[in-house]
């Protein structure tokens, strides 16, 4: 196993935490459950996306290409800051339980779509006629 491909499991995995854990602290919100107040659901999540963030900026620097002309990549970080605000809403800034649903749910769709994007390498939406 190449250090590459290391990294990319580690990112893989992290991927995974990072969206199963979102799903998890979302029920758990939408419950008004008391485990939401614990240390671990506050703190685990930055370490997840900590490890995500990391990993992801090993595979660019190994591959040396450049995020901001490598339109997939380019492509995958602004649909990161939507799910990123779409999670702030379904978490934190939600008013109401449909809101915070809607945000979710709308939240896991451009998740979907961030990993559609990464496994096909190729932007579908914002520079797909570049």
């Amino acid at each position: 196993m190449t250090f590459y491909e290391f990294v990319k499991y580690l990112h893989v995995t992290a991927i995974t935490l990072s969206i199963s854990g979102f799903i998890f602290r979302v029920i758990l919100k939408l419950n008004d459950s008391p485990g939401q107040t614990k240390y671990w659901f506050k703190k685990l999540p930055h370490y997840v996306d900590t490890l995500l963030l990391a990993t992801a900026l090993t595979m660019v620097y190994i591959l040396g290409v450049n995020p901001l002309t490598t339109f997939w990549i380019a492509e995958k970080i602004i649909g990161l800051l939507i799910y990123i605000l779409l999670g702030m809403i379904a978490l934190r800034w939600g008013k109401t339980k449909n809101i915070r649903i809607m945000a979710a749910g709308m939240a896991v769709l451009v998740f979907s779509y961030i990993v559609y994007v990464a496994h096909y390498k190729a932007p579908t939406v914002i520079f797909s006629y570049s």
